[in-house]
C-alpha cells in the first residue's frame, strides 16, 4: 500500500468511527431529553421520533377497540397530548388488527409488518415470591388471560407459569393475576 493510499484508509477508517460515535452520542443525547416515560401503542418509533412525529390527532385512541389507549396528561411534559396506555387501567389486548397502527396518519406508530412477532410494549417478569403457585397452590390465571398464548405465556410441568419470546407485555396478565400486588411486573423497557 502506497503512503497516499495508507493515509485514505486511515481517514476513511476515522471518519467511520466519528460517525458511529455521533450517532450514539445523538441516541444517548435523544434519551436523556426525552426519555420513554410511557407505554406506548405498538408500532411506535423511539420515544424523540415518536415526539416529533405524533401530530396528537387522537385517531389510534378512537380505533382502540378496548379503549386502551388515551391522552397523556398535560402533566408529562413534551408527551402531553399524545396516545399513552396505563395498562392498571385498561391493558391492550395485542389484537389481531392492530387498527392504532394503522390508523396513524404520520410515522408516530408504524404497523410492524411482522405483526406482533417482535413487537414489545414493555418488559414482562415474574416475582416469584409474591406467585401462590410457588406457595404451593394451583393458579394459572395468567396464563388463561394471556391474549397471545403459548407463544408468550405458559405453564411449566410443576405448573408455574413461564413467560417466553412470544410475550408482548401488552398487560393484560398482570391485571388478570390473583395476587394483590400482582406477582407480574411491567415495565417500560427499552423499546
Amino acid at each position: 500500500m502506497s503512503p497516499g493510499e495508507d493515509a485514505v484508509s486511515r481517514r476513511g477508517f476515522i471518519g467511520e468511527a466519528l460517525r458511529l460515535l455521533a450517532r450514539e452520542a445523538g441516541g444517548l443525547l435523544a434519551e436523556r431529553v426525552a426519555p420513554r416515560r410511557h407505554f406506548r401503542p405498538p408500532g411506535a418509533l423511539p420515544e424523540p421520533g415518536f415526539l416529533a412525529a405524533c401530530t396528537r390527532c387522537g385517531y389510534c385512541i378512537e380505533a382502540c377497540p378496548v379503549g386502551a389507549i388515551v391522552q397523556a396528561p398535560p402533566s408529562a411534559g413534551l408527551a402531553a397530548g399524545t396516545p399513552i396506555i396505563d395498562p392498571a387501567v385498561q391493558p391492550c389486548i395485542a389484537c389481531e388488527g392492530m387498527f392504532c397502527a394503522n390508523v396513524c396518519p404520520t410515522t408516530a406508530l408504524i404497523p410492524p409488518a411482522d405483526g406482533w412477532a417482535h413487537e414489545k410494549l414493555g418488559d414482562l417478569a415474574l416475582d416469584t415470591t409474591r406467585c401462590i403457585v410457588y406457595q404451593g397452590i394451583e393458579c394459572g390465571v395468567c396464563v388463561r388471560a394471556c391474549p397471545v398464548g403459548p407463544a408468550a405465556m405458559e405453564l411449566d410441568p410443576q405448573g408455574r407459569p413461564v413467560i417466553l419470546d412470544g410475550c408482548v407485555a401488552c398487560g393484560v396478565c398482570v391485571r388478570a393475576c390473583v395476587t394483590s400486588p400482582s406477582s407480574l411486573v411491567l415495565t417500560i423497557g427499552d423499546h
